[in-house]
């Protein structure tokens, strides 16, 4: 037993990545990070696997909040048109859009275990095959909740919210229906880039983006005064740029064999990836509907225009 241990730390690093003793489970890898015996040595690795966290945290954490930020900086721009204005970009943004795209967030991140469980496996291929898989399921799911946005003047009245900011409301949620299939398309894109370590493109993209979109937003709804007008072709124009330009990347071979090109294999099994989509937009969109919930009980108070813009003023 003692020979065999000292045969085993004799040998080359290489050699004893795989030797395991008969009464001893322990397998020893040349990659693993040694012993930490001193505080020196535990500040030491802390730093390192920080770095590498950061790495990819830090951007992403930015592109999310870059994208987060566009829909805030409209609802800014709407409140210096007027009160009903702000009241119905935070109806529209917070309950239409907002149930749209938690839901939609939720299916998309189906992707996210598929993508990395096929990278890590070496099968490149399949991350665009189950990217364009995504595109079908969500586009489809989107032209069932676009009924919620042509309908949705006849729903907040339902649910009892005040007149004026339910007609403005329904008005805009028509004019941002493509921002919803800009949804189904980003997400699956994003889950995409995500899995191959492809951070600080989609950071880039929506750093322009929102750069851009605050750069519209005064001059159209403000300076030329078109008003929620404005604001939808601005809101619409931001998100379907993102999309456009993380294709571009794409389609440009960046990604080499995890895009060929388009295929049918993209209609093979959507059932199965139906449920699990399913089962992860439940699992994930009520973190995102909470605040829906907040904004329409604040349509229910005495001065609900005051209300629902102090809500979506606190929380944009």
């Amino acid at each position: 037993m003692i020979l065999g241990r000292w045969w085993c730390l004799c040998m080359p690093t290489t050699s004893r990545m795989t030797i395991v003793q008969e009464d001893d489970p322990v397998v020893v890898h040349a990659g693993d990070i040694p012993p930490i015996v001193s505080f020196r040595g535990f500040s030491h690795q802390f730093y390192k696997e920080t770095k590498k966290l950061w790495y990819l945290a830090g951007p992403a954490i930015f592109t999310s909040l870059s994208q987060y930020s566009i829909g805030a900086v409209t609802q800014i721009f709407a409140g210096h048109v007027g009160t009903l204005e702000l009241a119905t970009v935070s109806v529209e943004n917070s309950v239409i859009a907002g149930f749209s795209f938690g839901f939609m967030y939720g299916m998309g991140s189906a992707l996210e275990t598929l993508c990395g469980q096929a990278f890590g496996a070496g099968q490149l291929d399949m991350l665009g095959i189950y990217m364009q898989r995504s595109w079908v399921i969500l586009n489809a799911t989107a032209v069932l909740l676009s009924f919620l946005y042509i309908f949705a003047e006849q729903l907040l009245k339902m649910i009892g919210q005040p007149d004026d900011i339910s007609k403005a409301a329904g008005q805009f949620a028509i004019w941002m229906i493509p921002q919803l299939f800009a949804y189904a398309m980003n997400f699956p894109l994003a889950k995409f880039l995500q899995s191959q370590s492809k951070i600080m493109v989609m950071a880039a993209i929506s750093a322009v983006a929102l750069v851009l979109h605050t750069l519209f937003s005064w001059l159209l709804t403000l300076k030329l005064g078109w008003g929620l007008v404005g604001a939808a072709v601005v809101l619409n124009t931001s998100w379907w740029f993102i999309v456009l330009a993380q294709l571009v990347y794409i389609f440009s071979g960046t990604c080499g064999r995890a895009w060929a090109g388009f295929s049918w294999k993209a209609f093979h099994n959507l059932w199965d990836f139906v449920k699990l989509s399913m089962a992860s937009g439940i699992m994930l969109c009520l973190e995102c509907w909470y605040f829906m919930a907040l904004v329409l009980f604040a349509g229910y108070l005495k001065n609900a225009r005051v209300s629902v813009d102090g809500m979506s003023i606190w929380h944009p």
